[in-house]
């Protein structure tokens, strides 16, 4: 009863997954060509204003971790006097 529940829904799932992929249409060949076009963009900005925010992001975070790291650093390396 159980087993035949788990494989009922087994079934379900594994229907599901494969009708779900065959409706997608094959993108990689579009991708291909937009990454494979010598156009003078580094690859991680090729797709797009959403990779150069991402970047953009990432650069940020990335100056920000450093400066607060070596201020962090500092403080620990001048330790306030008590008096």
């Amino acid at each position: 009863s159980s087993l035949n529940l788990l494989c009922a829904l087994q079934q379900v799932a594994r229907r599901t997954i494969t009708s779900s992929a065959r409706r997608e249409r094959n993108r990689v060949p579009e991708k291909q060509k937009l990454f494979q076009e010598d156009n003078g963009l580094p690859v991680h900005l090729k797709g797009g204003a959403t990779d150069a925010l991402l970047y953009r992001a990432t650069m940020g975070l990335t100056v920000f971790g450093t400066g607060y790291v070596l201020y962090e650093l500092w403080k620990a390396s001048f330790p306030q006097k008590k008096d």
